[in-house]
């Protein structure tokens, strides 16, 4: 089983990023939690929606099986601090998260820059951090995929728990949810995909290493490498 922590600075944010890979993890019985830094004060809509932007996400979060944290911080507001990261590291520890997804780096949302470069100082000692897109990334270059097509309509089933935001704004309609998911699948070679540019991706091919190994020659086996600092 993983344990997977997804990191967005706002409602909605992770849904748009990977909720088809999040929904895919949790039918595999992964740990799934998402960590939402901020209650999105400053989105779409007027002051009567911003407080029902909480059960939206809450409700989104259920849609996709995952367990919902809040990082308690103020929406246009994030700075990538100490006070950020201990956020983010907090939840890493408390979920013994092993492999983490959030913002890509190069956006043109202060927030979501801050979230990204906060968690690349929570994750340093993590083997696992990829980065998801936003429609508002700038540049992004993926290089994994996962093949999300039997989830696609978990996904656009979690953002439509999100009504204050997503009915307000053209660039979550779900006929552009599905059309990046077809683009970055054709790329993949498959048919729908979530994309991610990796910071780090190790794999894990222990398993595999365990059986070949048992298939060699004696004289062929490696002996393990233990690294002495």
């Amino acid at each position: 089983m993983r344990r997977v922590l997804a990191v967005g600075a706002h409602p909605d944010d992770i849904e748009l990023g990977c909720g088809a890979t999040l929904l895919a993890h949790s039918a595999a019985g992964d740990a799934v939690t998402m960590l939402v830094v901020t209650g999105g004060e400053n989105g779409p809509g007027d002051g009567d929606q911003v407080p029902g932007r909480r059960t939206e996400q809450v409700q989104a979060a259920k849609t996709l099986g995952a367990r919902l944290q809040w990082g308690g911080l103020r929406d246009c507001t994030v700075t990538p601090d100490a006070a950020t990261v201990a956020v983010i590291e907090r939840a890493i520890r408390e979920t013994e998260a092993d492999i983490v997804y959030v913002h890509a780096p190069d956006d043109s949302h202060q927030d979501h820059r801050a979230v990204a470069a906060a968690t690349l100082s929570a994750a340093r000692r993590m083997s696992r951090v990829l980065h998801y897109q936003s429609p508002s990334t700038l540049t992004f270059n993926p290089t994994v995929f996962v093949d999300v097509t039997a989830f696609l309509s978990g996904k656009l089933a979690a953002l439509s728990a999100h009504a204050s935001q997503v009915d307000m704004s053209a660039m979550v309609e779900p006929d552009a949810i599905v059309a990046s998911a077809r683009h970055w699948g054709a790329q993949a070679r498959i048919g729908y995909a979530e994309a991610f540019a990796p910071t780090r991706m190790v794999l894990d091919l222990a398993a595999v290493r365990t059986t070949v190994a048992a298939e060699l020659p004696e004289e062929y086996r490696l002996t393990p490498f233990i690294a002495v600092h």
